[in-house]
């Protein structure tokens, strides 16, 4: 029988909760289900809550009583909150981060660059925050828990998975013995030891460096801003890479290079730990400042995908799918847009609206994501780890030269995450008139935020549901559109439009936004009256128009449908 811990985990910050484990004695007969989430972190959380606000019911299974260990995931990018935004916990987020939007790499006691990521009024979010994991996991939970069509199981862990041609059947161990639970559908968030990804056998393709490092959390008083701090080649720690993290609750995260020759057993012992610590303490000016542990642990950099995130009925998502190095902040990050795109899909498929083929569309376009990023991460890790003696000696020829030449400093700059964009996604229209714009999110992009007022931003109004924005200044949309609107919806297409630029009502429009300074028709190229652009519900754009009738919003939704789409 599965045995979780049921000792509440040790923190210095964090008030971990341990809740019941789900027993299946008191529950009955299972019956089929829609979906099964497995792992709760971040990534399963998210696709579970995206799901159920589709209206699809779901069961969550997480083999632990309480949410992770340690800060693990800390760095939130603009684009994880306004997904956040979506499922209802941004806000809380937001009231417990620390948000930042500056980065220093130092060498030789010498500040050689300073990173300055993009912030201007239309953003409401701040390009980066800082907040330990399990914080926004237990936000999540929270969600999860109040939400009636998601059924959370805690205690419960899959040991084994046989896929039928319309369901998987699962089997669950408990801490009262095993059941089988039979599912539509099986969604693998279990993380970079996915259990699930062993049961069936897959393999990750890409690269494993040498380069490890130990991860300490410490709680101390520092008098430093919020800023990434990022020190090459110091003399505690030679021809190694440094990383520092401010934290909530009086926390520093502390990323360190092992030598070659130090194993992580060794790095681990608690002299060890003191010994790098108070070194780099001594190097900030700060020698002899008192400090405790919280959590230690050590990882790798690695770069790897699985080449397909569908396999029958189970779709892999975030670390269970890829393992990407933290450098630039992709982890958690990446994983959000997984959960994301897939949970809209599986949605409409689960209710019939649309075809088991537009699951694969998620696989193509979030492997094709996963492969950038691990393009632009290779680069940054070569960087921060060079794996050979080559990449070696041009990583430190950079450092020494960016002493006296500022023009190598944004070499040190990692390319910190940014969400994919589908330019040649087959959800994208192939008649709309996306190349004839001069401004505003292309094919595949995500949404441009507009400040309409006070504490009032254009991603404020927008669900995750397929949106029409339609710029318009008379009092009603053209009867085509409206009737081909009309027609998607009766087919169980969640189609939302909103018109802008009218200070009245607009008839066959959800909502009106006055934009009375035309700030969203300047930021998103439309020109005038009857320009649009069609959202996909993970905010996506997949068309765009200088002029818009009913036969083109009908194209363009049988093509963000895929494959046999019902709506035509």
């Amino acid at each position: 029988m599965h045995q979780p811990c049921e000792q509440a985990r040790r923190s210095l910050y964090y008030d971990y909760r341990v809740h019941a484990a789900w027993r299946p004695s008191a529950h009955g007969p299972q019956a089929r289900q829609a979906v099964v989430v497995v792992g709760s972190g971040p990534v399963g959380l998210t696709a579970a809550l995206g799901l159920a606000q589709a209206g699809v019911r779901c069961v969550v299974l997480e083999s632990e009583l309480q949410v992770s260990e340690g800060s693990r995931a800390i760095v939130f990018t603009r684009r994880s909150m306004e997904i956040l935004q979506q499922l209802g916990v941004a806000d809380r987020v937001s009231q417990n981060g620390l948000p930042w939007r500056f980065g220093n790499s130092f060498y030789r006691g010498q500040r050689v660059y300073r990173m300055e990521a993009p912030h201007d009024p239309d953003d409401r979010f701040f390009p980066l925050i800082n907040l330990q994991q399990p914080f926004l996991e237990g936000y999540l939970v929270d969600a999860a828990l109040a939400h009636p069509l998601i059924d959370f199981r805690w205690g419960n862990r899959v040991t084994q998975v046989r896929q039928q041609a319309d369901h998987a059947q699962i089997e669950v161990d408990t801490p009262e013995g095993p059941y089988t639970l039979d599912s539509d559908w099986l969604i693998a968030a279990d993380g970079a030891r996915s259990g699930l990804r062993s049961l069936l056998n897959l393999k990750l393709e890409g690269a494993s460096y040498e380069g490890r490092f130990v991860i300490a959390d410490i709680r101390i008083d520092l008098p430093l801003p919020t800023e990434r701090l990022a020190f090459f080649d110091p003399d505690w720690n030679p021809g190694n890479t440094v990383l520092m993290h401010r934290q909530p609750h009086g926390l520093w995260r502390i990323d360190y290079q092992l030598p070659a020759d130090e194993s992580p057993e060794q790095a681990l012992q608690p002299e060890a730990l003191a010994q790098r610590i108070n070194a780099l303490l001594a190097q900030i000016g700060h020698a002899g400042q008192p400090w405790e542990m919280d959590w230690s642990s050590v990882y790798s950099a690695r770069t790897l995908t699985l080449p397909d995130y569908r396999c029958g009925r189970v779709l892999f998502a975030g670390d269970a799918a890829h393992l990407l190095p933290i450098f630039g902040v992709r982890g958690a990050n990446t994983g959000f847009q997984d959960a994301q795109a897939l949970a809209w899909r599986l949605a409409l498929v689960q209710r019939g609206v649309a075809s088991e083929r537009l699951l694969d569309s998620y696989s193509q376009e979030r492997v094709a994501a996963a492969r950038e990023i691990i393009d632009e991460a290779g680069k940054s890790t070569r960087f921060m780890t060079p794996p050979t003696r080559g990449f070696r000696l041009l990583r430190d020829a950079v450092l020494s030269l960016s002493l006296s030449q500022p023009f190598v400093g944004p070499l040190y700059h990692w390319r910190t995450s940014r969400p994919h964009e589908y330019r040649h996604s087959a959800l994208n229209s192939a008649g709309d008139d996306n190349a004839l714009f001069q401004a505003g999110p292309g094919h595949g992009a995500t949404p441009q935020n507009v400040n309409l007022g006070p504490d009032d931003y254009l991603l404020d109004h927008l669900g995750a549901v397929f949106h029409l924005l339609y710029a318009s200044t008379g009092e009603a949309l053209p009867d085509t559109v409206q009737a081909v609107v009309a027609q998607a919806r009766a087919q169980g297409l969640p189609l939302r439009v909103t018109a802008i630029g009218s200070a009245q009502p607009v008839a066959g429009a959800d909502q009106t936004l006055a934009d009375a300074a035309g700030r969203v028709r300047q930021r998103w190229g439309l020109r005038g009256p009857g320009a649009a652009y069609l959202l996909r519900p993970d905010q996506h754009v997949c068309a765009r128009w200088l002029s818009l009738d009913g036969h083109r919003l009908q194209s363009a939704l049988r093509s963000a449908l895929g494959p046999t789409g019902v709506a035509s």
